[in-house]
């Protein structure tokens, strides 16, 4: 739904009264045009609310990247009512070192009115948002190598993720961890998906709200046969589990996640959105639902340890090269999935999907025991 809307004419001037550069504007930039505006008085303790304002202020941060490449600044910005609306104010943008692009930011809720919402406990509640890849501008080159570092296992090792762990944990010791949440899209996703795991393996658990998150694995859910489906499923998590035996047999200093680690995790339950539409991250539908199916048909011992590793990475392990632990790989969550169906892929891998208000969704808890 990317509608160009015009251009800026002759009314905008610079400083110096010269007409500045037309600017073409999306749609979907504008907050009165594509943001959830039917959101007047939020409740807090709504789940519909929480996403929509969580995938709001994601939003933000996409459009304050926008905003900087096209020098839009002042009552030209376009990025300050998607968190002024919900009575947000923007604490501090989270810069990458290497382009200079603002990649996040941290957000302070601070109502006019102390009862905003029904709500005076939420006014020091902070929301760290993570965007994902933006296809234009000068960031392209910068979030494309990211997206790299997630297939590789490698998103912990960037500077990136060094600004924003650090960030959230600045936040965290300053405020508490209680009035925090984590927030973001696809990249942004992974970025604020690690860091909530980087935080629960110390034992702060944060509130994450992680949408459209890549899952790097074969598009098995995009099957529609489903004996041929879960066949192959039971068929991976047997192989895996096995692999995973005799790598412990075998090398026991091989680096893989450890089990303790992953029980440990299981008490962190980030909220993930998915369109099944959405190959990126459709496998999350099915990595949950067969470790339920494996349950039921007695086979949990088997998927207990299959759920834990990556068949890849124990694969190149026993090649001998280092592999190092698959970030999408989570004990517990709350999965909500996205029934409606989009008009194409970029609708179904898309933000704005999660705070229509006719949305159709499913929504179940997956706890690792």
């Amino acid at each position: 739904m990317t509608v160009k809307l015009g251009i800026l004419k002759s009314a905008i001037r610079g400083e110096d009264g010269q007409e500045e550069q037309n600017i073409l504007i999306s749609e979907r930039e504008i907050f009165d045009l594509c943001g959830p505006v039917h959101l007047t008085a939020i409740d807090w303790e709504n789940v519909a609310h929480q996403r929509s304002v969580a995938a709001s202020l994601v939003q933000g941060v996409y459009i304050l990247e926008r905003d900087k490449q096209e020098k839009r600044e002042g009552s030209r910005a376009l990025a300050p009512p998607w968190w002024k609306h919900f009575q947000f104010e923007l604490y501090r943008v989270l810069v990458d070192d290497v382009d200079s692009c603002i990649f996040g930011a941290i957000y302070k809720f601070a109502p006019s009115k102390s009862n905003f919402g029904g709500s005076k406990d939420k006014s020091q509640r902070f929301v760290i948002a993570f965007r994902g890849t933006l296809t234009k501008g000068d960031a392209f080159t910068r979030d494309v190598q990211l997206d790299v570092h997630i297939i590789k296992n490698g998103l912990h090792r960037t500077s990136r993720f060094e600004t924003a762990i650090q960030a959230v944990r600045h936040v965290v010791a300053t405020f508490g961890s209680s009035n925090i949440w984590l927030a973001g899209h696809s990249l942004g996703a992974a970025m604020a998906m690690l860091a909530g795991k980087t935080m629960a393996k110390t034992g702060v658990f944060l509130d994450a709200f992680l949408f459209n998150p890549p899952f790097l694995s074969a598009p098995i859910e995009r099957i529609k046969d489903q004996k041929v489906k879960h066949g192959i499923r039971f068929a991976t998590s047997v192989i895996t589990a096995g692999l995973a035996f005799v790598a412990k047999q075998k090398h026991k200093n091989v680096n893989t996640q450890s089990g303790d680690t992953f029980v440990a995790l299981s008490a962190w339950t980030p909220c993930i959105y998915v369109n099944p539409s959405d190959p990126i991250c459709a496998e999350y539908i099915g990595y949950f639902e067969h470790r339920e199916r494996m349950n039921t048909m007695g086979a949990g011992v088997i998927e207990k340890v299959a759920t834990q590793h990556s068949l890849g990475g124990l694969v190149m392990n026993f090649m001998g090269k280092e592999c190092d632990e698959p970030l999408h790989l989570i004990p517990s969550a709350n999965l909500t999935v996205n029934l409606t169906p989009p008009a194409d892929f970029k609708e179904a891998h898309g933000i704005h999907q999660w705070w229509k208000p006719d949305l159709l969704v499913e929504s179940k808890k997956h706890q690792f025991t």
